[in-house]
């Protein structure tokens, strides 16, 4: 039988003794006075508050760096009074001298990406290519990955896994198969062509088994390579700049979406994400190595939630009745209410033991 019991308790982490970050080249800046390099991750089934604490140690920061999922996150903040929902931006998009890294481990829904910084524009944040950097190696949702997720959902009938239908797991599927399309292959329309050549044929025969209709090729190189025209000016080389940012002595922020239990190989499989949501997913998603990861701060809520599918075992129909009521308990991305229960305590040492947790943040 499992036990736990040799895990280290992380103490409770106090963001006001961390010290501000000094940014490189300033005169009389020591290594030892910057903050340390910190992957923020969730201990829970996610929605534990991330993108609040990510938000109050971003200012501190030289980058903040999504590694993993997609829109199928939501990261919610209220700044001075106006609420934002972040799906694909790292939350640290809303601090001025902070620069956001898309790293490679993440999915990429072009249109809602371009969605996002036209909001910021609108309420007069933009982001600059100098301030958002997207790396060419994110893998490219598909609209051919949106229909089959919810295609393949919708026949799995009441044993459905509870996807948010954004074609996250199709596109993951098809990078790991060697067949996906990267932010790159967008920048010219001409090997976009071709990828698509080798894809799409089997695609629209997977969508003609489950009853949908074929998509076009012409189509979508016209509208993808539009995405890229306007995309280009913000892909560059992540995995460079978050190296060289570090060698001078700057400090990364790595900010997780979804939590511990929604991981693919360490959560409540089937019912998971398509992703390495716990900490060792900000090495392989960002292109840093695991000694550069100092810190590991764990989020999880004093109650416990989660949307979709699967198992949970202090579930309680009473408790989600209140917070849905009194704590706004509904998905950030879809919308749905969550399930909720009590504190599970084993569940967050569990999650503390994988991800090597060093300080605990409850919300």
């Amino acid at each position: 039988m499992f036990t736990v019991e040799h895990i280290h308790t992380p103490k409770a982490v106090d963001l006001k003794a961390m010290p501000s970050y000094i940014g490189p080249g300033v005169t009389g800046a020591r290594p030892e006075d910057n903050m340390p390099n910190v992957v923020v991750v969730g201990t829970q089934w996610g929605d534990e508050g991330k993108g609040k604490v990510v938000d109050v140690l971003s200012h501190m920061m030289a980058c903040v760096v999504r590694f993993q999922g997609g829109n199928n996150a939501g990261h919610t903040l209220v700044v001075d009074g106006e609420q934002m929902v972040f799906h694909l931006l790292p939350s640290g998009i809303l601090w001025p001298n902070t620069v956001c890294v898309v790293g490679n481990g993440v999915v990429v829904d072009p249109g809602v990406l371009l969605g996002e910084l036209a909001q910021l524009k609108d309420r007069g944040r933009e982001a600059t290519p100098g301030k958002l950097v997207i790396s060419g190696r994110a893998h490219v949702i598909m609209p051919y990955h949106l229909t089959l997720d919810g295609l393949r959902e919708q026949a799995l009938g009441a044993d459905k896994i509870g996807t948010t239908k954004r074609g996250i797991g199709p596109t993951y599927e098809d990078k790991v198969a060697r067949r996906g399309v990267m932010i790159a292959d967008l920048l010219n329309p001409v090997l976009l062509r071709k990828r698509l050549e080798g894809v799409l044929p089997e695609k629209n025969r997977m969508i003609g088994w489950y009853g949908g209709d074929a998509l076009n090729i012409d189509e979508l190189v016209e509208t993808y390579a539009g995405f890229g025209h306007a995309l280009a000016p913000f892909v560059g080389d992540a995995v460079a700049l978050l190296h060289r940012t570090m060698a001078s002595g700057g400090s990364l922020l790595f900010e997780g979406a979804q939590g511990t239990f929604l991981d693919i190989d360490h959560g409540t499989y089937p019912f998971v994400t398509s992703s390495n949501t716990t900490s060792g997913g900000a090495c392989t998603g960002s292109g840093l190595p695991p000694t550069a990861i100092q810190r590991v701060i764990g989020v999880c809520k004093a109650y416990t939630t989660r949307v979709g599918s699967g198992p949970f075992i202090t579930e309680n129909d009473e408790i989600s009745a209140y917070f849905h009521a009194r704590g706004m308990e509904f998905g950030a991305t879809t919308g749905r209410p969550r399930r909720c229960g009590w504190l599970d305590m084993v569940l967050i040492r569990y999650a503390c033991m994988v991800n090597g947790v060093t300080d605990l943040a409850v919300t």
